[in-house]
């Protein structure tokens, strides 16, 4: 097939570039949010006391993983402080958490959207099959011609990149509900809307957390691939230990990257299914309230039992 060749590379350029000519406008103005976003949370973080930063981390991991898991998290931390890390893992924390909470604004209500609507489902798979097939760096080209070099194409190669997840466990979770309790709303006249929120969505949340906790796990992953696009953070350093053959750095800045995924990991995770951490500080907190409410039946019980009521006697008429 010699001389024989589809230019499908040179129409996507020509889209690409049409857009930049003709919605600079919208490119500068997503550019300015999401620049304004990230560098607003990294300064809070950057500007938070590390030790307080490490004793709220640790906190939370003992409010929702176990003690363990606070004792892990505190020394983790301390160590990325220890390494000199602090400031790019805070960098590139900010730069996930805002990845994925976009990410995950879009993934729910698309995924919702998907399962109950065979035509949005059939339109929406192959397109989440292409952008989960797509090599991760591919994403940083068009990021990087929109939005220049920096954090904001890290950001949105970042979103991108974890966006499907969110979507499949979203439909998956909302398409695994019972089908019999859901027709037992629609018996008792509760509208779709109704079911949604009532039924499908609280038992579709583990399904729909584990697909959160999947987006903040691709969205760290990506994060290092960002530092390619200038986005500072850990993956930056990585890149320039690369670059460098600095062995000490890309050790350093990979354990911060390593640390960091563990915490979000767990910490999402548990939020998932938190009556499966018995040992949580949260769970602590509700065997105690269960074994208070059983006590006080049981007190209860135990004086209706002492002092029957009386039945009245029946008077002659």
């Amino acid at each position: 097939m010699e001389g024989f060749r589809i230019p499908l590379g040179d129409w996507i350029e020509s889209g690409v570039d049409w857009i930049t000519d003709n919605l600079e406008w919208l490119l500068d103005l997503i550019s300015l949010v999401v620049r304004w976003l990230v560098d607003t949370l990294t300064d809070a973080l950057v500007a938070t006391p590390f030790v307080l930063t490490v004793l709220v981390a640790a906190l939370l991991s003992w409010l929702v993983r176990s003690w363990q898991m606070g004792v892990g998290t505190l020394v983790t931390f301390t160590l990325i402080a220890a390494m000199d890390v602090w400031e790019p893992a805070m960098q590139t924390l900010a730069l996930v958490l805002i990845a994925a909470l976009v990410a995950v604004v879009i993934s729910i209500p698309v995924g919702i959207w998907s399962a109950r609507n065979a035509t949005v489902r059939a339109v929406v798979k192959p397109v989440l099959d292409f952008m989960q097939t797509m090599p991760a760096y591919v994403y940083l080209i068009p990021a990087i011609v929109f939005f220049s070099i920096g954090v904001v194409p890290g950001v949105i190669a970042t979103m991108i990149f974890a966006l499907p997840p969110g979507v499949r466990m979203t439909e998956l979770g909302i398409r695994g509900v019972d089908a019999e309790t859901v027709e037992a709303a629609h018996a008792f006249g509760a509208t779709p809307g109704q079911i949604l929120r009532g039924v499908q969505l609280p038992l579709a949340v583990p399904t729909i957390m584990a697909g959160v906790n999947q987006v903040i796990m691709l969205a760290l992953s990506m994060a290092v691939i960002a530092g390619i696009a200038g986005a500072d953070g850990l993956g930056k350093n990585v890149v320039e230990a690369i670059s460098t053959i600095n062995i000490a750095k890309g050790v350093e800045n990979g354990l911060g990257v390593v640390f960091l995924a563990v915490f979000l990991d767990r910490v999402t995770a548990a939020l998932g299914n938190p009556a499966d951490y018995r040992s949580s500080l949260l769970g602590m907190l509700r065997r105690r309230r269960a074994t208070q409410r059983a006590t006080t039946t049981a007190d209860e019980i135990a004086r209706e039992k002492a002092s029957p009521r009386r039945t009245p006697v029946p008077t002659g008429a």
